[in-house]
Order: structure tokens, then C-alpha cells, then sequence
């Protein structure tokens, strides 16, 4: 699994998880908004299925 997710990206990731988990948790937003977990995994682990399936790669050219 090689990283596909670059710095910024994998900090918007991490950023729009924790927002949506604490607005579920907070009960701001509904249930749905536990797909924030998706986001907030994909930037800790720095590879996105998505990405891999349409051959998107944000990371820099040294990471690669």
C-alpha cells in the first residue's frame, strides 16, 4: 500500500473527520456523520481507495 495522500490533503482529511465526529458526537449533525471516520483514517494512513481507483496521487514527487 503505497501512500497516495499528500501533506496537505492528509490534513484537510484529518481536519474534516474530527469536525464530523464531533458533530455526531456532539449530536450537531445525525448518525451520517460518522463517515468522518473515513476521512479522518485516510489521512492518518496516507493512502485513499478512492484515489488508487482513479490514479490520483497528491503526494510529492520524493514520497512517491
Amino acid at each position: 500500500m503505497q501512500s497516495n495522500a499528500g501533506s496537505i490533503d492528509r490534513i484537510t482529511r484529518i481536519g474534516i473527520g474530527l469536525g464530523l465526529c464531533a458533530a455526531a458526537l456532539t449530536g450537531v449533525l445525525g448518525p451520517w456523520a460518522w463517515i468522518g471516520v473515513v476521512p479522518l483514517a485516510t489521512g492518518f494512513v496516507g493512502f485513499c481507495p478512492l484515489y488508487s481507483l482513479l490514479g490520483v496521487n497528491t503526494c510529492s514527487m520524493g514520497r512517491r
